[in-house]
């Protein structure tokens, strides 16, 4: 999660140093601040999806978490355990601009998310404040007051830092799972008591879907509104930076970490599991439906309405606070995760303004957001729930896809065919999910396109920075670089890469000499930039010596060639103290067009853009590198 997050001092990765951490069981409490937290909610949103089947949906919503979304994530985090998930892996196996795009696209899934989260949390402690009978009555009339007070709470937390958040998660999420086991005790204690509500359940079921085949059918047709409940994977890998290593672990592959991972989503999964299952049937069995209903005493809170109805309005009361604080701290939760998301990839792409990387803009943003998502769905946690399962499926359904790649490159037959069939399941969960409450594929869709435009936006206002992070120079190169300024200049003839094998270059040397005016005997070396993958924004610089032709060449690969020459040129500026000059030709073609070139295909008008490059990573002319163009 954010830097915040760490009891210790993060790595400059911002990632704890082996031996280093917490223990993996400390750090599912920061997972489980989200994922648990759903109890407040679920079983409220399963009836009203599913009515009486509830609990038969609900075996079907663990048999996916368990033999589904499970798998999928111990994959995930042994294939990335520096904490950047399933998104990553598909930008590892989906590069150029398709895998950034798609990047772009699950972004936006993923704020819809982690926002909804922020939102549907608050609204639901909002529920459990305002349904608690020592509440004023003046808090009644005003929903999405209170939610919104609940939000701007947190912004203020983020504004002005936040400190061990672990410590604090454990303590809520233990307190929280040990006063719903004993809601849970007791609601089974007084089935057992009172059998005829069982028994009444039961022949309702016998009623609606006379067939076990009939009943089985519905409950998969009616399964994917319940999805929500799958939420809290994609946050279980993105804190394994936290999790306490070995000492000796490989740095690029950390054994200690993954397996601490693995236990992790694996205790995080059971413990849900058998929550879902037990809350579910105890809500449907016991709570009248009416109460489910909006304006119900059991909407949105089916647990707290057991727990004042079996334990008294003292333990309620207390269940309430409980259940308040920690769905006001998993909208914490996922205010990390954006705050950690965003810098990780959007700055990385060229894709966000500067102050993206900044915690306090970005925490005024999503707030703002998270007021308008309120305001959208008037606080409102039954209609929150389509855009939350769409948010999750689809992040669920991009790692499905990322494992299912990697089983597929390794060759791993048993996992792939494994891979596919979650996939596939996970594929119809979604698809019906987003027919069902096309709310959600909305609310992505606004982040989708925000998203993108200001990518590209950022993108194109940012292209002519330096962009390069660092240049190197093999041996071969320092040599030539060496021979070259033994004659007290540097000058440096561009050349296209696509003239490899077409052209004399010892005649265009010649012909580059008389076109530009350069004294017989000046030393001639090539500079030859070639593309790699233009989509990304940023690169390393490496340089290589070579000759051909009996010519010198200095070649190097970059997304972006203006960059990249400007980046080497102002280097062998700085590490011989002579001024290079750099010669073009003339390209052919509509500048616009080739700007656009420039922006998608990182090559362009190569000459007035590298000047202007170099100008603004320059401003004293003595100093600045000097482009000639004929």
């Amino acid at each position: 999660m954010a830097r915040w997050l760490f009891a210790g001092p993060p790595s400059r990765d911002g990632e704890t140093p082996p031996g280093e951490g917490h223990p993996w069981w400390r750090v599912m409490c920061l997972t489980g601040v989200d994922y648990f937290s759903t109890l407040g909610y679920q079983p409220g949103i399963a009836f009203l999806a599913a009515g009486a089947l509830s609990p038969v949906a609900t075996l079907v919503l663990v048999a996916v978490t368990l033999f589904g979304a499970l798998p999928i994530y111990r994959h995930v985090a042994e294939e990335s355990p520096h904490g950047r998930g399933s998104i990553s892996m598909l930008q590892r196996y989906l590069p150029g601009w398709p895998g950034k795009f798609l990047v772009l696209v699950l972004l936006g899934f993923l704020a819809t998310d982690f926002i909804i989260t922020i939102t549907l949390s608050s609204a639901d402690a909002t529920a459990h404040v305002i349904e608690n009978p020592f509440s004023p009555d003046v808090l009644r009339g005003h929903r999405i007051g209170v939610t919104l007070a609940f939000i701007a709470l947190l912004a203020v937390v983020f504004l002005i830092g936040f400190g061990e958040a672990i410590g604090i998660a454990v303590g809520l999420v233990s307190v929280y799972l040990a006063l719903n086991l004993v809601v849970v005790a007791v609601a089974v204690g007084h089935l057992f008591t009172e059998p005829a509500l069982v028994v009444g359940w039961e022949r309702l079921l016998a009623a609606r879907y006379p067939s076990p085949l009939l009943l089985a059918g519905v409950a998969l047709l009616v399964f994917p509104r319940l999805a929500l409940g799958l939420s809290g994977f994609e946050t279980g890998v993105a804190v394994m930076p936290l999790i306490r290593g070995r000492e000796g672990d490989d740095p690029e592959r950390p054994e200690g970490r993954i397996r601490g991972a693995k236990r992790l989503l694996t205790t995080a999964a059971v413990i849900m599991s058998f929550m879902l299952i037990a809350t579910s049937f105890t809500t449907a069995v016991l709570i009248p439906p009416e109460q489910f209903q909006p304006g119900g005493k059991a909407n949105g809170r089916a647990l707290a309405y057991l727990a004042h109805a079996y334990l008294g309005e003292g333990f309620g009361t207390v269940y309430d606070l409980s259940t308040i604080t920690i769905l006001w701290f998993a909208g914490a939760s996922a205010m990390a995760g954006l705050l950690t998301v965003v810098p990780r990839y959007l700055p990385k792409f060229g894709m966000a303004p500067h102050w993206a990387a900044a915690t306090r803009p970005l925490t005024v943003v999503f707030t703002a957001v998270a007021f308008g998502i309120t305001f959208l769905f008037k606080a409102d946690v039954d209609a929150q729930g389509g855009a939350y399962a769409t948010g999750v499926l689809v992040v669920i359904l991009s790692a499905a896809l990322a494992v299912t790649l990697s089983a597929r490159r390794r060759g791993d037959r048993r996992r792939l065919a494994h891979y596919i069939a979650i996939t596939a399941v996970l594929l119809y969960t979604t698809v019906a999910n987003i027919f069902e409450r096309p709310e959600g594929i909305k609310i992505a869709s606004f982040f989708i396109g925000t998203i993108i435009l200001t990518s590209f936006v950022s993108r194109a206002t940012r292209s002519l920075e330096l962009r390069v992070e660092g240049v190197t120079l093999d041996a071969r190169a320092r040599e030539f670089v060496r021979e070259a300024v033994a004659s007290g200049q540097l000058p440096l003839l561009a050349t296209n890469p696509e003239d490899r094998g077409r052209v004399d270059y010892r005649d265009k040397a010649r012909r580059a000499r008389q076109l530009h005016h350069l004294p017989r005997g000046t030393p001639t070396l090539f500079l030859e930039v070639s593309i790699s993958d233009a989509s990304d924004f940023s690169s390393t610089v490496e340089v290589k010596g070579e000759r051909r032709q009996g010519c010198r060449f200095l070649t190097a690969g970059s997304p972006s060639a203006p960059n990249a020459i400007a980046a080497i040129l102002l280097h062998l500026r700085d590490t011989t103290g002579i001024v290079p000059q750099v010669y073009f030709r003339w390209a052919e073609g509509n500048p616009v067009i080739a700007f656009v070139g420039y922006l998608i295909l990182g090559g362009g008008d190569v000459a007035p853009l590298t000047r202007e490059i170099l100008r603004r990573a320059e401003p004293d002319v003595s100093r600045r590198p000097r482009v000639h163009v004929g």
